[in-house]
Parts: C-alpha cells; structure tokens; sequence
C-alpha cells in the first residue's frame, strides 16, 4: 500500500512555517523558496500544515494550497509529511484525504486538542483517520496542548498496525524512547516534538526530532545528528550549546519567534495569523541578540545557502 518511511523519517525535520503577505494571504513565494533552501541542505523531509505552520488559522483549501505547494517544490526529493490536526474527527478526516489528493506521502495527525479525549477515544480518531486514506500515519503526541497524552498503552496498541509509522513525541520525556523501543517494530520512529528536547532525546535513542531551530540551521542540526549518532557527544553538545539560546527564543512565542528569525535573514515576511501576533519590540531583540551570539562562528546560514 506505501513503502515504510524508516529510512527518511529520520534526523531533523523542519516544522514549516507558513508565510503571509500584508494581506493575510499565504506568500507562496516565500514558502516555496523555504522549502526549496531545506531541500537544498539535505533534510530529509519536510512537515507542512502543522504546529510552526499555524495549521488551525488555515482553510482546508488554503492547507491543501501549501501541500501542492511544497510536493511541487520536492519534485520526489524529499518526502512531504502534511498536518492533519483538527479535534473533530471528520475535520481530521477531510484534511488527510486532501492531503493525500495534494500529493503527500505521510500525514501526522494529532491528539485533539481541548475535547480531552479519553484513550479509546484518541484510539477510535486516529484509526478512523489511517482508515480513510492509503497513507503512513505519523502520531503527534502533545501534552502540553491537549492536556491528555497519548498512553504509551495506547500507543502500542495502534502500531499493532503498520500504517502507524512514527511518534512526534511533544511529552518532554526523553526516557521514552528507551523505555518502547523494544516494543516497537525496527522500522517505527520515535522523534522529539520540539528543539528544547531534541538533543536529550536523540542522545537516548531517538530518532530524530520535528525541528523549528532547523528552518533556520539545517546544516548545523544534520552535522549535530550525525555526531550524536557516531558517539561524539562532547561535539555535538558543544554546537547545540551554541544554538540552546536561540532555541530558547523559538519555543517562548512559536512560531512567531521562528518567523521573525527568518525575517532576520530575509527569508519570509514576520506576519503571523490572528490569534498569533508578531513579536513585540523587546522580543524582537532577544532573537538578534541569540542570532549574534553565534554569527562569529557562522553556524548558521545566511539567505541561498
């Protein structure tokens, strides 16, 4: 039905934002050139239509606009992982198969938000979502969020099925993937769901992490992967040293903190989408002063590279 995604779900994979112009309509612009400088450094794929991307500010048609945009940019090279997260399951529902009509090859789909669903009910949303389409389903687990998250019992219980793929894991707990990995199928990934415990997470056999830091430094965050990988931890802690004050700027007021990170490099318009504001003043100059701190070393590159 879909070949397994083992080998390219794997490493940082940049949560995309989504560019609006001063008229409140998507820049596809702008987007498709995001995209295109990711392909470009070499990850792996890419996650539109999701959390950085303000996916519930988005239409169904607008999130089906930015799928078609990015697969028309990948060209086949590089896999494009669309968000599906909406707490009405027949929402959810919709927007995969768009997805999938939009050329996707996985969709991630998200513990709903705000209803608190009990397991069983969070088991039902997504196997109804795998059910109405032929694609990988990648899980999104977000506590933080949803205040509900998704069992680890739950979680084995729909792997029994291998359209079930991967765990963006947003928890903050890095002991789980050595506490599942050995329930786990060898081909399911487990990925940090955000850049503050990516480093942790991947340093006790994760596989990765859903990353905004690397919209910004994918070089960087590959050469950072790869070094935990091969053991060389004292070097990779050190460059993910050298980024923690930036990430700390990201994860207080995401995503506008990305998008004003990328206005530094003259990647993207800074506008976000209501209930989202762009950073204040202040705010402003903690970003520039995170990118500073590292702009001697030149560990993050500038606009074409």
């Amino acid at each position: 039905m879909f070949t397994p995604p083992s080998a390219w779900f794997t490493g940082f994979i940049p949560d995309m934002p989504t560019p609006f112009d001063a008229a409140d309509a998507i820049d596809l612009r702008a987007f498709a050139a995001l995209c295109e400088r990711q392909v470009a450094a070499g990850v792996p794929a890419l996650v539109v239509c999701e959390t950085a991307g303000e996916a519930p500010t988005l239409s169904p048609a607008e999130q089906e606009l930015v799928i078609r945009t990015a697969v028309d940019v990948a060209r086949g090279r590089v896999r494009i992982i669309a968000g599906t997260m909406s707490n009405a399951t027949s929402h959810a529902i919709e927007l995969a198969r768009r997805a999938e009509a939009a050329g996707a090859d996985a969709v991630m789909a998200a513990v709903p938000a705000y209803n608190k669903p009990m397991q069983e009910g969070m088991l039902a949303h997504f196997r109804a979502i795998a059910g109405s389409i032929g694609l990988p389903v990648i899980l999104h687990d977000a506590p933080s969020r949803t205040l509900r998250p998704l069992a680890d019992e739950t979680l084995l219980r729909l792997v029994e099925s291998r359209q079930f793929v991967g765990l963006r894991d947003g928890s903050g707990d890095i002991t789980r993937p050595m506490r599942l990995s050995r329930h786990l199928s060898a081909g399911f990934r487990l990925l940090s769901g955000d850049d503050t415990t990516a480093f942790g997470f991947i340093a006790s056999g994760g596989d990765g992490a859903i990353s905004e830091i690397s919209n910004i430094a994918p070089d960087l965050c590959r050469t950072i992967f790869s070094q935990v990988r091969q053991g060389r931890l004292q070097s990779a802690r050190y460059l993910h040293k050298r980024l923690v004050p930036l990430i700390t700027c990201l994860s207080k007021e995401s995503p506008a903190a990305l998008k004003c990170g990328l206005s530094v490099l003259g990647l993207m318009p800074p506008a976000t989408r209501l209930p989202i504001v762009p950073l204040d003043a202040a705010a402003q100059r903690e970003v520039v002063r995170a990118f500073a701190a590292i702009a001697d070393e030149e560990l993050i590159d500038s606009v074409g590279a």
